[in-house]
């Protein structure tokens, strides 16, 4: 698919079909863009269980016509028990991957729904929580049919998760066997959580009955956050980081998210002034640049409150060309660093009124944690798994801290005018599938749809090799590939459309009105306009 749909009345961008249906019917509603996100993302929450789910965070970025984009953070700290110790005195010299240690951060992302509906209140929004969350409701009590993807994470976490408690009861069959594609699911518990939200407010979450479940499970498990740790949640609106480009500017998050990388990479690459796409020249300098912004995030980015420097430094035009000047045009450099991996899911909106929504919720790895807790049928993040226990670290957890986060909405406002809403899921494939899309649409003029559907790689550590392998879709020409190699990069070919490249999506909303979208073939979505 490489034609872009169009519309002028409003339009949404998500990865799994009955989601975009979700916000479309929204906005022809009457809703704003905002309550299209809430009820997507509530939506998407129970459709993708494995990328997603309100037992995790979020982060928003939002543009108003004639104002600067604002961002909310929805992530949740560690909890008051969760120093280096408490999992010490249980066995780990690591920060566990899995299980209910792993699980050892507030849960930000129905806080997140909560400030951008009080936004939405200040735009005249009028539709009631009931109708942003039915169809989420509905899948939960209903069922919804299992894709290709769902299943085929459930092969790949099985081992890791099929003893935590819950998972096998929410997610395999009777007799632990994993679901065939198409099969219904039904999630009976966390129907029931939603009516009461739907009932008692979002603020229930984190002050009512439902923290009270959610923190009594937690107890039982041995995780070390507690019930006052909910009650001292509150998303935030915090100021993006920018840069300029030739353009235009784009916009991502603040530490503790990578959104610096995002903007370095494309930063850096928009300074070598590569005449065309898809060359040697387009290729090699986005792998370079992407090293150079995983060096600079590797060694600074946590919590903003343990880092040195402020990330904002790191764009400043000195900054960027010194790390320019680090990069050879004609060379790979040796690349040790380990890579992440993450399932997240991105959506976007824009509505009649031109305002749009740039939103990435995650539960980190599929399925999170694992833990699905039997009160509330909530399957439990495990971000703070990106924490360590080295005391001398940045990113060593403590009580009240915040998680390193791959997750990172993008945006940017071009200089002819037009708004643009993208990302990606995917780990530290969502800064290079964000360089990608971005500069093939806004710097070389493809269409947006074949910007998406177009060939991508990812830079990171093989894991069957001790070399960092460059990985590349199996689309590119041999001639490109073999001056890559002979650069000195060392290539692994995969298949055509690779879940590996992530799920990308976008909107752009031209000064006219016309909004144009595209969707990720690589995943279960759509995109849905009128």
């Amino acid at each position: 698919m490489l034609n872009t749909p169009q519309s002028y009345r409003g339009m949404v961008t998500s990865p799994h079909h009955l989601a975009s249906q979700t916000g479309l019917a929204v906005l022809r509603d009457g809703g704003n863009a905002i309550e299209a996100a809430v009820a997507m993302a509530a939506t998407i929450a129970v459709v993708y269980p494995h990328m997603t789910g309100i037992g995790g965070d979020a982060f928003w970025l939002v543009h108003e016509p004639g104002q600067t984009p604002f961002a909310l953070e929805a992530c949740g700290r560690a909890g008051g028990k969760a120093e280096p110790e408490f999992f010490r005195k249980r066995g780990h010299q690591a920060m566990p991957q899995v299980g209910a240690l792993s699980a050892n951060t507030v849960a930000g992302t129905v806080g997140g729904w909560q400030a951008a509906l009080a936004v939405s209140e200040q735009w005249d929004g009028k539709l009631s929580l009931g109708r942003l969350l039915e169809e989420a409701i509905y899948y939960a009590e209903e069922g919804f049919s299992l894709t290709s993807g769902h299943v085929a994470a459930l092969h790949k976490r099985k081992p890791l998760l099929a003893e935590q408690p819950g998972f096998a009861a929410g997610y395999l069959k009777e007799k632990g066997e994993i679901p065939e594609v198409g099969a219904c699911q039904k999630q009976a518990a966390l129907a029931v959580t939603l009516r009461r939200l739907r009932d008692a407010g979002l603020d229930d979450y984190y002050q009512g009955e439902i923290a009270k479940r959610i923190c009594a499970d937690l107890a039982r498990l041995d995780s070390p956050v507690e019930l006052t740790d909910y009650q001292g949640f509150q998303a935030s609106r915090v100021t993006p980081l920018s840069s300029e480009l030739s353009c235009g500017t784009i916009y991502n998050l603040p530490p503790p998210t990578q959104g610096l990388t995002s903007l370095m990479i494309l930063s850096l690459f928009d300074r070598m002034a590569v005449k065309e796409a898809e060359g040697f020249d387009f290729l090699h300098g986005m792998v370079e640049a992407t090293k150079q912004a995983h060096l600079v995030r590797d060694r600074e980015l946590a919590d903003p409150a343990r880092m040195a420097r402020k990330a904002e430094s790191y764009l400043s035009e000195a900054a960027l060309r010194e790390n320019l000047s680090a990069i050879d045009r004609k060379k790979a450099r040796p690349w040790p660093v380990d890579a992440q991996s993450g399932d997240t899911i991105w959506l976007g909106v824009v509505d009649r009124q031109g305002r749009a929504v740039s939103l990435i919720q995650s539960t980190y790895k599929a399925f999170g944690s694992g833990v699905v807790l039997p009160e509330t049928g909530i399957i439990q993040q495990n971000r703070g798994s990106s924490f360590v226990l080295e005391e001398d670290s940045p990113r060593c957890i403590g009580p009240g801290r915040l998680p390193f986060h791959t997750l990172n909405p993008a945006m940017a406002v071009l200089n002819d005018g037009r708004v643009m809403t993208y990302g990606c899921m995917g780990g530290d494939g969502q800064p290079q599938t964000q360089a990608a899309l971005f500069s093939r649409y806004a710097l070389y003029g493809q269409g947006l749809q074949a910007a998406v559907t177009a060939p991508r790689w990812f830079v990171g550590r093989c894991e069957k090799a001790d070399f960092a392998e460059l990985r590349l879709e199996g689309r590119f020409p041999e001639a490109v590939l073999q001056q890559m190699r002979e650069a000195g990069h060392q290539l692994d070919i995969l298949e055509e459309f690779s879940s590996e490249m992530g799920h990308a999506g976008a909107i752009v909303l031209h000064p006219d009105g016309r909004m144009e979208g595209a969707t990720d073939p690589r995943s279960d979505g759509a995109v849905a306009g009128f």
